[in-house]
């Protein structure tokens, strides 16, 4: 397919078809954004473009998405493109240093069709010191004839050696109404729904195109059964919530979804867009807290949320840290004084 599959990233792939068009590519581009926004996609819609047999008749470079070498790079089966990624059966995901030399060994012969060898590293952020160190030494001599496309949603993670030696492409999240339409298109799913997974997936298209609406509400619904006035003004159903959450091994999961619940809630206590929020079917019980919860005390929460976040890999208790949070939140929107629906 095209560059027209590529969703909202029209100003990347512009300044792409320029350098082209001027002759002045360079032999590595590092791009970066959020995760499943469309970069790897771009970047083999890219490598089509260059090796397309039937580029389109109009302004600007692009493939025909059906020639045999667009087949060929759909499939990773092109004798000139190469794609690295991290071993996803291997429980510590990376990118080593033999993946790294064999792409070497076969970069530096002369391509076999098009005018260029390309490469993309997926996660390259993923890379061992070995595996950087090894492509350092080929990017601060690339063969003539050879394209990098290193892909990171972390690019911090990388060595600022490999980062200078690439320019540098920022992707950014596209609008909801184009993620919305997308899913419309392609999953041929209700506007409602559509709009349901743009704003779970905060825009992160390749994570909604995926998502299962059925399962994913399923777990929003979890989350409203969890912080309803019932299940609130009890300590106890509030401890026995989070043992089985976290015995269940959701913990993680459920506090996602728990600061969604929260910046909705807050959203409504500054008046800020309702179009913005998520439990909109649940604007009654929002409203209700609204009234009385303590904002600074929501906004503390929603740190302190990120911050468990950040530490989940770090052997972190989750299952205390969620029943904490829980406790605070009970206090936070006062859920003592708060009616419960007969």
């Amino acid at each position: 397919m095209p560059f027209r599959d590529c969703i909202g990233h029209q100003q990347s792939i512009g300044l792409l078809q320029s350098a082209v068009t001027h002759e002045r590519l360079a032999h590595a581009y590092l791009f970066h954004g959020e995760e499943a926004i469309g970069k790897r996609l771009t970047a083999i819609r890219l490598a089509q473009a260059l090796n397309c047999e039937r580029p389109p008749e109009a302004e600007g470079l692009d493939s025909c998405g059906i020639c045999r070498s667009c087949r060929q790079i759909e499939a990773r089966t092109h004798p000139d493109f190469f794609v690295i990624e991290p071993d996803q059966e291997q429980a510590t995901q990376q990118i080593k240093i033999e993946q790294v030399r064999e792409i070497e060994h076969h970069i530096m012969y002369r391509p076999l069709i098009g005018e260029r060898k390309i490469c993309l590293i997926d996660n390259a952020d993923r890379m061992t010191i070995g595996a950087a160190n090894a492509l350092l030494k080929t990017l601060e001599e690339p063969p003539a004839h050879s394209l990098f496309l290193v892909i990171s949603s972390r690019p911090s993670a990388l060595p600022a050696t490999i980062r200078s030696r690439c320019q540098a492409l920022r992707f950014t999240t596209p609008a909801r109404t184009q993620v919305e339409a997308a899913l419309i298109l392609k999953r041929e799913i209700s506007p409602a729904d559509a709009r349901f997974l743009a704003i779970v997936s905060e825009g992160r298209l390749g994570e909604a195109l995926t998502a299962d609406v059925k399962d994913t509400r399923a777990r929003q619904q979890e989350l409203v059964d969890l912080v309803c006035p019932q299940s609130l003004q009890s300590i106890g159903a509030i401890l026995s919530s989070a043992e089985a959450i976290a015995k269940a091994d959701r913990a993680q999961d459920m506090l996602a979804w728990l600061a969604r619940w929260i910046r909705d809630l807050v959203l409504i206590q500054v008046e800020g867009d309702r179009d913005q929020i998520l439990y909109l079917d649940d604007l009654a019980m929002l409203e209700a807290y609204a009234q009385q919860a303590n904002t600074d005390l929501l906004l503390d929460l929603l740190r302190e949320i990120e911050k468990t976040e950040q530490r989940a890999t770090r052997h972190l208790n989750l299952h205390m840290a969620l029943e904490m949070i829980l406790l605070r939140l009970r206090d936070a929107v006062a859920a003592s004084s708060v009616p419960v629906p007969a």
